[in-house]
């Protein structure tokens, strides 16, 4: 069976995406969260008798978009839609992205030398709980990675990426590579003394695990699961809310 599928990106850049064609699955379309999802819902329920499968494109470090994305869906799935739209899980998570950057950090290394390397992950900044991921996913990098540095760098936060490679210059790092923790490219225009390395994910290699995600959505929706559930409290715990969700019951008396 196939499906209309829909990739909602936040501040990662997932809905931005280059990706080769979903053979298996029918169109797919780009949205982000609020009214642009339910829009983008709507057609694809109005021009396809195929059930709509909705990817939050997130690599681990937005969470609120996952449960953006799950609290839109809530109102599209009863009456005549009920059973025709869900929820896949998110594209990537937290251990994920440790391992891709950890991949790309060995290929720089191999092609720079790891002596007096300095890897510098970039990202678009967010909030301080999603920025404050990275720096945690840092660590677990570099406690792997054979080579003396890894920071951190925001297009648009603190610190920048121009203040992100003074920093490794004076930690000794004679030679400087940017790694993109996101979908965009490591840097956003060319920085001194720094490589860049281009993407993290190959289209291939999001075609892919896009692929992936959308047939385990269907399979469970096959047993009667369209994961919204699941996402409502993607959030939780991660900072921004203290409970989790619960859709509001207006008082009857």
């Amino acid at each position: 069976m196939q499906a209309t599928v829909i990739i909602v990106g936040g501040h990662e850049g997932g809905g931005d995406v280059e990706l080769e064609p979903l053979a298996e699955h029918g169109p797919l379309l780009r949205s982000a969260p609020g009214k642009p999802l339910d829009e983008a819902v709507h057609q694809a329920l109005e021009n396809s008798a195929q059930p709509v499968c909705v990817v939050p494109m997130t690599l681990g470090r937005d969470p609120q978009l996952v449960a953006d994305t799950a609290r839109a869906l809530t109102w599209l799935t009863g009456g005549v839609h009920a059973g025709r739209v869900m929820l896949a899980e998110p594209f990537g998570d937290a251990t994920l992205l440790t391992g891709w950057l950890r991949v790309a950090v060995s290929r720089a290394a191999g092609e720079l030398g790891a002596t007096d390397l300095a890897v510098l992950l970039t990202a678009n900044a967010a909030n301080r709980f999603d920025d404050a991921e990275l720096f945690r996913i840092a660590h677990l990098v570099k406690a792997q990675a054979d080579v003396p540095w890894v920071e951190v760098a925001f297009h648009g936060g603190d610190p920048d990426v121009t203040e992100g490679a003074e920093r490794c210059a004076q930690l000794g790092a004679r030679r400087i590579v940017a790694i993109p923790a996101g979908f965009g490219p490591a840097l956003e225009a060319p920085v001194a003394e720094v490589v860049d390395s281009g993407r993290l994910l190959s289209p291939a290699t999001i075609s892919g695990m896009l692929a992936t995600r959308v047939a385990a959505a269907m399979l469970r929706l096959g047993r009667g699961d369209d994961g919204i559930a699941a996402g409502l409290d993607a959030n939780h715990d991660h900072g921004h809310s203290g409970d989790p969700w619960q859709e509001s019951v207006s008082d009857a008396s």
